[in-house]
């Protein structure tokens, strides 16, 4: 398995876990670090919520030491801003800091931030330089392959990324307006990495082991993200590390694995941001571990009555 080596960072292998708002917090990570990933990304954090101090952020700033080396992602449109809240969270022992310009939900697009700026190659290109300047870490980019098919413009950011400071670049094979529909297109990561000379990181549609080597074969892509097929299953990493390695696919995880898994989970939740806060997100964990299982309906519906870790175990042991 080859390394990857971003600015001054060495990376263990090229198998990365993508940022999910509300999914990839500080249990869920520090779970596919165990699993072997070689790098964790946290949830996107605002730096304007830095700068009012707004008492969300602190948990999503937080790190563990177990789950590192971890990239911190910040989102924003402001260069100075961003740069000034860079340099004030620098100390934070994250070893990368990512710059979001691929979220496309609304709320953030409406802001004229994450994928927004796709469409000001110009302004995307000051607050990569200045956040960059303000580091003495490693500083990375997440875009998407375009806004939509009018402005399919991956190519171009990139080499703006590269020329402004970013260490590496992550392409998601999406525009904006196609949000997670549709198939990624695999050819724009191929694209931007014949462009630049940075390490380039292939995100979109991959759901394994096999679509990881053959996302790394046809783009020659330095490194893949996995997003939503990791979800329910940290499994993944340790799977694809080895298949990659190997060619062997080893055997999905057996029930009683699964059910450790999430019970392991919910006390990680738990031990972070207590019980009632726990047991509420591990519904939504629970779905994704337990879909495709038997009676795995049934299970759904009784997760969302939990009021307890009790209750919690006494379901998912049942």
């Amino acid at each position: 398995m080859a390394k990857v080596q971003i600015g001054n960072v060495t990376l263990e292998n090229q198998v990365f876990l993508a940022p999910m708002a509300g999914v990839t917090d500080l249990p869920f990570r520090l779970l596919c670090r165990e699993m072997g990933t070689g790098l964790v990304c946290s949830e996107m954090v605002s730096a304007k919520a830095i700068y009012y101090k707004n008492k969300n952020t602190e948990s999503l700033l937080e790190i563990d030491e177990k789950e590192r080396p971890v990239s911190l992602q910040l989102f924003g449109s402001d260069p100075e801003l961003m740069a000034e809240m860079a340099k004030r969270i620098e100390e934070r022992p994250f070893s990368i800091l990512d710059i979001n310009m691929g979220c496309p939900v609304p709320k953030v697009v409406n802001n004229g931030e994450g994928s927004a700026l796709m469409k000001d190659p110009l302004l995307a290109g000051k607050i990569i330089s200045a956040v960059a300047g303000a580091l003495h870490k490693p500083v990375t980019v997440k875009i998407r392959k375009g806004f939509d098919d009018s402005c399919v413009n991956a190519v171009e950011i990139a080499r703006i990324a590269q020329e402004s400071g970013a260490a590496a670049v992550a392409v998601h094979g999406r525009t904006r307006e196609q949000y997670y529909a549709g198939q990624a297109d695999w050819d724009i990561i191929a694209r931007v990495k014949a462009a630049v000379s940075i390490p380039v990181i292939g995100n979109g549609d991959v759901t394994g082991p096999e679509a990881a080597e053959r996302m790394l074969k046809e783009t020659g892509c330095d490194a893949v993200l996995i997003g939503r097929a990791a979800r329910g299953n940290p499994w993944i990493f340790h799977r694809t590390i080895h298949y990659l390695d190997t060619g062997e696919l080893p055997p999905s995880p057996p029930i009683e694995e699964v059910r450790e898994m999430m019970l392991r989970h919910a006390a990680l939740l738990t031990e972070y941001k207590g019980e009632y806060t726990a047991i509420r997100e591990m519904r939504k964990h629970v779905c994704w571990y337990t879909a495709g299982y038997p009676h795995s309906a049934r299970l759904r519906e009784r997760i969302n009555e939990m009021e307890t870790m009790q209750d919690l175990e006494e379901v998912i042991r049942g």
